[in-house]
């Protein structure tokens, strides 16, 4: 099953996509704190075609954050595979990361959105709204496991009725986040 080629979206109306999605579940990554909450990215057009990426998560109610770059992986392909570039540590930018980022489902109103990538250990369920039905999120499972996904190892991302505007609360300026989760705390 895992060596089956994934099926991506195809003809992603990248600027409908723009703006907020906030992570209803996830598989746990060493890049996250393993106490996020509120966990949200931010997408906005940027005039080269580029995507400006903003990830944030709220870990002990400090906002902890990192910026990158999206970008069609062949600007010829009409398929939702883009490439992700982080510059890590954030608070140091001096080592580009880049990672595989596959739309594999988004619904026709662009409210949810299901997100892998080539060796299946990364997957995001994203959504508009912070809370999403049972049924669409299990739809969004299935269509994962179908993808050759081990959807035992999804997590949900506890997420606040009311989250955070903007980019409020006291900030992890000095990107220990990042450092922490990478050791796992």
């Amino acid at each position: 099953m895992a060596n089956k080629e994934m099926e991506v979206v195809k003809g992603l109306d990248i600027e409908r996509y723009m703006g907020r999605w906030y992570e209803i579940a996830s598989f746990p990554s060493f890049f996250q704190p393993r106490s996020g909450v509120d966990t949200r990215a931010t997408y906005t057009l940027n005039e080269d075609g580029t995507v400006h990426v903003l990830n944030e998560t709220w870990s002990d109610g400090k906002r902890g954050f990192i910026e990158g770059t999206a970008y069609k992986a062949d600007p010829k392909s009409d398929e939702a595979k883009l490439k992700v570039k982080f510059y890590v540590p954030p608070f140091l930018p001096i080592i580009p990361v880049t990672g595989d980022y596959w739309v594999l489902y988004i619904d026709e109103d662009y409210q949810v959105a299901l997100i892998g990538q080539p060796t299946r250990k990364y997957l995001w369920i994203l959504a508009r709204k912070t809370h999403i039905d049972d049924e669409i999120y299990n739809q969004l499972v299935e269509k994962a496991k179908a993808e050759g996904y081990d959807v035992s190892k999804l997590h949900k991302t506890p997420q606040s009725d009311s989250p955070p505007e903007g980019d409020e609360g006291p900030k992890d300026t000095k990107g220990i986040w990042w450092i922490k989760s990478l050791f796992g705390k």
